[in-house]
Formats: C-alpha cells, structure tokens, sequence
C-alpha cells in the first residue's frame, strides 16, 4: 500500500550538495582562495592548479617512458581544447630550466578538413589563417595538411613498417641519467652535445623551411585543386550514414598524419585525445564492433605502424580540467565545424553514445573516469605485441592496420552474422541451358533482368576479408568503392594477387611442425 501521507523523520526533500564557499580555502597550499573546483571537494587556487596541470603532463611522458632525448615528435594540432593545451604544455616544457627541459624535437602538423564539413573556400582560408597564426607563434616547424592529400599518398601507408628504436641500445634510464651527466660535466652553464643537437636540429627546421610556410599573404594558393576536392566530396557523398564517414574521416586523417611523419623522420606523434574523449572512444568502439583493438584505440602508445608511434599524453584530464586551463592562462583556440555538428542527437552513433556518456556524468561526476580506468586496464595480446617473436606476424586490416579479428572458429557470433548475410543476400536464378538469359543482347550489355546481383558487389566481396569487422561495417556503408583513393584500392589488389599466389604454391610450402621431446 501507498503511504504517502505518513512523516518519515523530515527527510521530504534531497539534501543538496555544499557548495564552496568563499571562506575555503586552496586545497592544496591551503592559504589562497580558490578558483575553480575540479571534482567535489577539491578547489584549486591559479598557482596550484597550474602546477598541478603541468606536473600530470610531465608525469604521464615520465612514468610511460616512450620519447628518448633527441627523438622527433610530431604533435597533431586540431585547433581545439585538448591539443591546443597540449601544445602549451611542450612550450613551457621545453622553456623550462635545463635539469627539467623536455628532450624531444618537436613539429606540428594541422589537417585541414573543411571541404568535408561543409567549409566554403573563405572559411577555409580564414581558419588557415588562424592556425597560421598560432602556429608561427609556437616557434616549431610546422606542416600544413589538407585532407586532399590522401588521394596522392603511396600505398606504403598501408604496410606495417619494420619497428626500429629511435632511442640508444641501452635502457631509457640509462640514456636520461647519461643526459643530466654530460649537462653537469658542461662548464660555465653552456648546453651539453645533446641539448646542442636539439638546438640545431630546430634551427635546421626553421620557419622558413617547414611546409606550408610559403605565400602566406595568400593562402588560397596553398589550397588543393578543385578536382581533389571534387574526388573528396564524392567519396564522402558515397557513404550512407554518419557514423561511417566518422570513421572514414578519422582513418583518412590518421593515414596522412603518418605519411607526414614518415616523410619528415618523425619517430612520435601526439595525439591530444583527453580522458572524456577517450571514455566516448571507447564505448563508440565496442558498439562498432572494434572491441579487439581497444588497447591501441585507447591506451597510452599505439605502436600498430611499426615505425611510428602515437601516444596520448593528454589522456588522463579530463574536458573540464582542460577548459579550465586554457581559459584560466590564455590558451588560443580554434573552432572548426566537424562533420557532426548541428546534427541531431541520434544521428551517429557517437552521438548517441556521447549523449549518453554525459548525460550519465551529469547526475554521477564518476562516471567518465570510471569507464577510463576500465578501458585503462586493457592490453594487448601476447602475440600482436611482439611481432619479433619466432610465430608468424598476424594479419592485419587494410584500412586501421590493427590485427584482423575476423579468423575466428566456428559458432562464434561473428559467423553467425557472416552467416545471416549470406542467407539474406538474393540467390541468383538458374543459367539457361543455352547459357543465355531472358533478355536478347544481354552479352553486349552485360546484364539480364535476372540478374540481380548488385553493381559491384564481386569488388566488395573480394575487398571484405581484407578488413577487420569494424571497417567491414564502415565498407559496407560505402555506395561505390571506385571512390576511394587509389593507395587503398592499389594496396588491396597487391594483397588479393599475394594471397592468390600463396595459394597456387601452398603445396610446395614447407611449414613448421611441432616436434616431441621424446623423438629425435
């Protein structure tokens, strides 16, 4: 029974949460007031917010080790919150007094999409300006990229390069120990031979040679052709959904980032993806079917190129700790319209699982940071970690170059859905015993009106199993595969004639058989 009326001690409304008030103090120096409040309890005054910023910065790169003194590091600037503070961090990281210098080399590179977010070619140009702006001010070399570019790039992208250590044979901490030394053997304060190589190697890299710096009283001139931005839109036109072309964006995006830092010897690039990024990531992951490469997707480096590593260091702030920050010390940004913006809520499917993520975080603060910590706890498999080892190297997708997890046994689910799509796919009618069909001329125009197999459908059938299942989806979503740039398409008919080849001379292949310790 409802007892509505009846008194339950004076509990009718919800105790509201304590506010801070004015008479509390930082919680950290406990002597200024605060200005901010990071989570419940915890209220921060400038100095010490600043310095608590910078510390998890530094003590992110500290404790994962992954950058060598010397090394190239590329940072990928998007204009937004989480990069531009990152980009911040590197300045005053390299500013700082010698014993606690940062000591990698680094670059920035911008990526201009604005012919697939629906930019006209004077919003391009301005936002270029900005970037420029911000950019020059840094005092890195820096690359200007336009998402044009991808269909100029060699189909080396796509394969795995062999991984070579930038660092020196001995352990990380042996190189930094040998670091500080040969700075404390300097006299007179003067840099020490790596601090001097960093020197050089920036001034070598100067303004004035780093791509993208020419004409800058007109950057409409650096902007691609009207005929690659015409292949651009139509290959983006031909995608079906949002939440594919997401996707496509971001591999698309990737692909050129890596190019870049291959062509310009960079060994490192940073990616500025925050704790409240990563948590939708990762969810949006696991709904796309890409659960077996959460590890790379989300963890701190993600070595899946060989050759070239990205590494998150911006992982463990949160959005609010970052706008914060950049509102609090200037930081410069620059808005940019994605592909999602002003569409509605259930548009895409990170969207929707955005939506839902902050929706949560707003009745419960836990939340995104409890979803981090559980993709935190992710790792690689043994076998995909180690590529060195004596096993075979596992296969990889053609697009996100993560392990293929479509080799999977029998009764799996994924079968299940392979095998539900054959069942569901229009069976092609019975050949006519004159091996004609119902309509005359059918040979001259290659088709009959009983045949109703979609245009194409043999080129997507041989494309698939070069894909993992998330790409797979992404794949399917796209109309006309003629579209893609042609590294992709040439890459792929490089793996369909190996694989062919493979199986013309499997017989005369010898292969490893596991020997018992009792026979000899």
């Amino acid at each position: 029974m409802c007892q509505a009326q009846e008194e339950y001690g004076g509990c009718d409304q919800p105790q509201r949460r304590p506010r801070v008030s004015c008479a509390q103090k930082c919680m950290k120096c406990k002597e200024a007031s605060p200005v901010l409040v990071i989570r419940v309890g915890d209220a921060f005054c400038k100095a010490c917010f600043r310095e608590y910023f910078v510390h998890k910065f530094r003590a992110m790169l500290g404790k994962n080790r992954a950058i060598y003194p010397g090394e190239k590091v590329l940072l990928a600037l998007s204009g937004g919150p989480a990069s531009s503070s990152m980009l911040r961090q590197v300045q005053e990281g390299l500013s700082r007094e010698i014993a606690k210098k940062l000591r990698f080399i680094p670059g920035i590179i911008y990526v201009d999409e604005g012919a697939v977010c629906g930019q006209s070619l004077a919003e391009r140009e301005e936002t270029l300006l900005q970037m420029e702006t911000i950019l020059q001010a840094s005092g890195f070399p820096y690359h200007l990229a336009h998402l044009e570019e991808v269909f100029d790039l060699p189909s080396s992208i796509l394969q795995r390069a062999p991984h070579s250590p930038a660092g020196p044979e001995n352990s990380y901490k042996e190189a930094v120990e040998g670091f500080i030394c040969q700075q404390r053997r300097e006299e007179g304060g003067s840099p020490s031979l790596p601090e001097r190589r960093i020197q050089e190697k920036l001034a070598e890299l100067s303004m004035r040679e780093a791509p993208g710096t020419e004409g800058l009283a007109a950057p409409g001139a650096r902007l691609l052709g009207a005929v690659r931005t015409e292949q651009l839109v139509q290959l983006f036109g031909s995608v079906k959904t949002l939440t594919a072309k997401e996707e496509l964006l971001q591999t698309l995006r990737n692909h050129l980032i890596l190019h870049t830092a291959r062509a310009q010897g960079y060994s490192k690039v940073m990616m500025g993806d925050s704790c409240t990024r990563l948590a939708v990531k990762l969810l949006t992951n696991l709904s796309l079917g890409r659960g077996a490469s959460l590890a790379v997707d989300t963890g701190f480096s993600d070595d899946r190129h060989g050759d070239v590593v990205v590494v998150r260091p911006m992982r463990e702030y949160s959005a609010k700790e970052i706008a914060f920050y950049n509102h609090l010390f200037g930081v410069p940004t620059v808005f940019t319209p994605a592909l999602d913006t002003k569409a509605l809520e259930k548009a895409s499917i990170h969207r929707v699982i955005e939506r839902f993520l902050f929706g949560l975080q707003a009745e419960f603060p836990s939340t995104v940071s409890t979803v981090y910590r559980t993709g935190e706890k992710l790792s690689t498999a043994p076998g995909d970690a180690d590529p060195a080892t004596g096993a075979a190297e596992p296969q990889h997708c053609l697009l996100c170059l993560c392990a293929l997890d479509t080799n999977v046994e029998d009764g799996s689910a994924l079968q299940a859905i392979l095998v539900s799509e054959q069942l569901s796919q229009q069976r092609l009618p019975a050949a006519s015993p004159a091996g004609r069909g119902c309509c005359p001329g059918a040979e001259e125009q290659r088709g009959c009106c009983m045949n109703t197999t979609a245009p194409g459908a043999d080129a997507r059938a041989d494309f698939l199993p070069l894909l993992c299942y998330g790409c797979r989806l992404t794949i399917k979503d796209t109309t006309c595969l003629e579209s893609l740039p042609l590294y992709v398409r040439s890459e792929a008919e490089r793996r369909k004639c190996r694989a062919a080849m493979k199986l013309e001379i499997q017989e005369f292949l010898l292969e490893d058989e596991a020997v018992n310790p009792g026979e000899s």
